[in-house]
């Protein structure tokens, strides 16, 4: 059937509008002049045949006329005494500038909120170069951005973006209500598709210094929507690389939950691609808080910008000193292990490793501007005797309240660390087919263990009570829902248990009882603080940390890998007592680095005692000290060491 003539013209005049604003824009204006010919050629032709309405005496000024009405109806008035015939021309001309202008003014508004719109959303190209690009959104970026703020202090200027599709203003908001000050880094925020290479492009990834893929849910959301996560991260990492031409040259630490899609990261054959087991290391975390108080407080202030980080330091000459010497050669920095390319990383050399050309030192020091390998070893450490008592090893009660799927790699990791016979009692109310199935998993995963869930209400004073939780080794305080995804309503269930813990304890009778909860938000730490709780980790603020200082440098992940292992060498807060006989030992931290060799072990740093419950002391934990500082050690004290077991 042939399309009628009104159909073809519809046809046409769609098509054309459907070009954009300018197709608008042009047919008004051309509407406009066909009208303005139209009527002033209609003016003419009347004055022609009755030269009598020829009012001005030159056409000029009738055209001038014709438009002046056309674009403001006010001026129709000129035309009072003039012939009927031609107020016919003025009220023409007068409607039809009406109608247009009306339509070219709206038009004209639509057009400029729509581009504000554009604006609010920032869809325009990011100019920026040498920039942290943040792909996705979650809970944890604005920790990231804040950890990215220290880290680019000593910077004239830097910047971090941010695409996701998080809506722009919303973003913005977060981050200026979070972060009001961000010193030297400008924060640029703008809303697309991550995975996208267009987008990509648009934010300039080949300009970037390092890339941080967030996954766009939280570790509570449903194994769905972890999965879409991990799979959108995976195609983002391959537009990535498809924007540098197939050869990656950018370090991307992306977070992905499915140990199968990080095993797919294993494909591209790329160090510089990082994917990171988040949940993995809070497992671990949570097994070494159990074993070791204070232990938090050393990771947040070394994996922290903000404080003493670690750093890879090479020098020209190593003049054959050995390893355990070095220390003496850095006035600021802790030496911690050697890498070479062609071994990797080695944490506690054997004693008597001298350092050759090439190697690099792993140093924990307070900035690499401050690290110098001086001519001679400034400082000696005094010959001390060595205690030599040893830990012993004992079966463990654990009290998990809550759930949470770190508490599965909490259980699987204690594995390594704990004795025969430990046991594991889970209060959770009302535990779902899910989680009941898991604890059945457990227990025949793990017979050497007594695993039990008790369904009791952790929540309720009396329910608590009756686990007796300070008879416990360790009280371990989780989300109290399964799949709840809201930070707030998880830390507030936490700081409502630890409230009743401190209730049920009003006399102390539970001090043998370590409690270590896990705290979502680092903006609930001060108010965490006020319930006397042994240990908190600070999951998503230790994560962020852990990203940021990877989107730095991504060789840190050797050492990363080390000290979450258990087989490697790992961060320990060990007490006075298995080091000195005598108390108070008035020593300088050298003298402590040096007894602490003699266990095989590289002290960090101490941990005072009396200061183990104040914030504003940073919790007693004191890193990478002057070594030529004199310290008073007593009997509560304690030393951070590396070391390979926790006896």
């Amino acid at each position: 059937m042939q399309p009628t003539l009104k159909e073809k013209l519809n046809y046409w005049l769609e098509r054309y509008l459907s070009k954009g604003g300018m197709s608008i824009f042009l047919s008004l204006t051309i509407v406009f002049i066909t009208f303005f010919i139209l009527i002033t050629g209609l003016r003419y032709l009347l004055i022609v045949l009755f030269p009598e309405l020829d009012l001005f005496g030159n056409f000029m000024d009738d055209i001038w006329t014709v438009f002046l009405q056309m674009t403001d109806p006010g001026n129709m008035s000129e035309d009072n005494d003039s012939n009927i015939w031609l107020k016919t021309t003025t009220i023409t001309a007068g409607l039809v500038g009406v109608i247009i202008l009306s339509m070219l003014i709206a038009f004209i508004t639509t057009t400029l909120e729509s581009l504000l719109f554009e604006f609010r959303k920032g869809r325009g190209r990011v100019l920026e170069k040498n920039h942290t690009l943040i792909l996705g959104w979650n809970e944890r970026v604005v920790d990231v951005i804040r950890e990215l703020i220290l880290a680019n202090e000593s910077e004239k200027s830097a910047s971090i973006v941010i695409l996701s599709r998080e809506d722009k203003e919303t973003m913005d908001n977060l981050i200026k209500k979070r972060l009001p000050k961000t010193k030297n880094t400008a924060i640029i925020t703008t809303t697309g598709d991550y995975a996208n290479i267009n987008e990509l492009r648009r934010v300039s990834v080949t300009d970037a210094k390092s890339v941080a893929l967030m996954a766009n849910c939280s570790e509570s959301a449903s194994h769905s929507e972890k999965a879409h996560s991990d799979v959108q991260s995976i195609k983002a990492i391959m537009a990535i690389i498809s924007c540098q031409n197939g050869e990656n040259k950018l370090p991307v630490i992306a977070e992905i939950f499915n140990k199968e899609k990080r095993d797919l990261i294993d494909y591209f054959n790329d160090d510089n691609i990082i994917a990171l087991d988040s949940w993995n290391i809070m497992g671990k975390l949570l097994v070494q808080t159990s074993l070791t108080s204070g232990l938090e407080i050393v990771y947040s202030e070394i994996f922290s910008f903000d404080g003493c980080e670690v750093y890879y330091h090479e020098e020209e000459d190593w003049r054959d000193v050995a390893f355990y010497d070095l220390p003496f050669y850095f006035k600021d920095g802790v030496p911690l292990g050697i890498y070479t390319p062609d071994v990797g990383l080695t944490l506690r050399p054997p004693v008597g490793t001298k350092l050759k050309k090439n190697d690099q030192v792993l140093i924990l020091a307070n900035d690499d501007s401050t690290i110098k390998f001086e001519s001679s070893n400034f400082v000696k450490p005094k010959e001390l005797s060595l205690a030599g008592g040893r830990i012993s090893q004992q079966n463990k009660n654990i009290l998990i309240l809550g759930w949470h799927d770190v508490a599965k790699i909490f259980i699987h990791e204690a594995g390594s660390y704990l004795l025969e016979g430990s046991g594991f009692d889970i209060m959770y109310h009302n535990p779902a087919e899910e989680l009941i199935a898991i604890v059945e998993e457990l227990k025949e995963q793990y017979p050497d263990f007594n695993i039990n869930l008790v369904n009791q209400d952790p929540l309720k004073l009396d329910s608590l009570g009756q686990m007796n939780p300070f008879s416990y080794d360790n009280v371990i305080v989780l989300s109290q829902d399964l799949h709840e995804q809201s930070v707030d309503k998880i830390d507030a269930d936490t700081l409502v248990i630890l409230l009743l813990l401190r209730t049920l304890n009003k006399d102390d009778v539970g001090k043998n009882t370590k409690i270590i909860t896990q705290v979502l938000n680092s903006e609930n730490q001060e108010i965490i603080t006020q319930t006397d709780v042994d240990d908190f980790i600070i999951s998503n603020r230790l994560i962020t940390m852990i990203l940021a200082q990877l989107s730095e440098n991504p060789l840190i992940k050797l050492f990363y890998d080390d000290i979450f292992s258990e087989d490697g060498s790992e961060i320990y807060v060990k007490p006075v007592s298995l080091y000195f006989n005598d108390f108070p030992q008035k020593i300088n931290f050298a003298d402590i680095m040096g007894i602490a060799n003699k266990r095989d072990e590289i002290c960090l740093g101490i941990r005072k005692g009396n200061l183990s419950k104040k914030a504003e002391s940073n919790f007693g934990i004191f890193l990478n000290m002057d070594k030529e500082e004199m310290v008073e050690i007593n009997e509560g004290d304690f030393l951070v060491v590396l070391s390979e077991d926790e006896l």
